[in-house]
């Protein structure tokens, strides 16, 4: 596949995609999202692939947001020039693979959006996170009002959205914004180790969590039990599968699983 704006590489069972406009900070066009959105289809289409990861070029800048320039002369800035996958190609792009987001620097605005977007944060310890939308008579359209609410304390969430100050990685990895705060140069070996340890495991069955994890999260858990009949259903599904069966006898041997149902 032919990119202007990322790099995309298969590395193994994991795939790099890496915002590549480093003279924008990053700044994401229509462009762009179209890329993406084609790159994490990919992801989702090819068995061997099993984990994701996105970053940014550049020592400066995981990603600032949109290109200022291009909503100003309404080049883009729409949701239909975002198109069908919504701002980057992620923040409206689901798929049942883990996505790992590799903050290198500042993530403002829509970069936020994207790691909100993403399952697991790594950030380096200079990253930032802010959604700036309000400073500049704008709103953050692209799920990071919704999602923040949701991932962080609701206060903390709201002083974010309303004064779009940023928060440091430190901050960040309080409130349980990220997961790991990491030196720089450690930023992509850090997230490529979560993604090797995901990928060890049945993708089978990390994508039947995924579904359950983030299914369930608005459903009754107790009454009516639609969480646990949502859980049930995916329990079902995974043990009539041949990793069912891999997992417990290749543990029992004391060897590697060899994971079958992707075959």
């Amino acid at each position: 596949m032919n990119f202007e704006t990322i790099i995309f590489e298969k590395l193994g069972h994991v795939a790099v995609i890496t915002l590549n406009r480093p003279e924008v900070l990053n700044a994401v066009n229509s462009q762009l999202c179209t890329e993406v959105g084609e790159a994490l289809e990919a992801v989702a289409n090819d068995p061997k692939i099993r984990v994701s990861i996105i970053t940014g070029s550049g020592p400066k800048a995981f990603c600032v947001g949109a290109d200022l320039k291009a909503v100003a002369t309404g080049e883009f800035g729409s949701k239909e020039q975002a198109g069908p996958w919504g701002f980057a190609g992620v923040t409206n792009h689901y798929i049942n693979k883990p996505i790992i987001a590799a903050v290198n620097g500042i993530a403002y605005g829509g970069g936020t959006e994207i790691a909100l977007a993403a399952d697991i944060v790594v950030a380096s310890e200079q990253a930032s996170f802010a959604l700036t939308e309000v400073t500049l008579g704008l709103i953050a359209g692209a799920g990071g009002i919704l999602r923040l609410s949701r991932q962080i304390p609701q206060k903390i969430a709201a002083r974010m959205v309303f004064e779009g100050s940023p928060l440091t990685a430190a901050d960040a990895a309080r409130w349980g914004l990220i997961n790991e705060v990491v030196e720089a140069h450690d930023v992509m070996p850090c997230a490529m180790r979560i993604a090797e340890k995901i990928a060890a495991n049945s993708p089978s069955a990390v994508r039947a969590s995924k579904e359950v994890f983030y299914r369930g999260l608005d459903a009754p858990l107790d009454f009516p039990p639609s969480a646990r009949e949502l859980n049930q259903s995916y329990v079902d599904e995974v043990m009539r599968g041949a990793d069912a069966a891999e997992g417990p006898l290749a543990f029992s041997e004391k060897r590697p699983p060899v994971w079958k149902d992707d075959e």
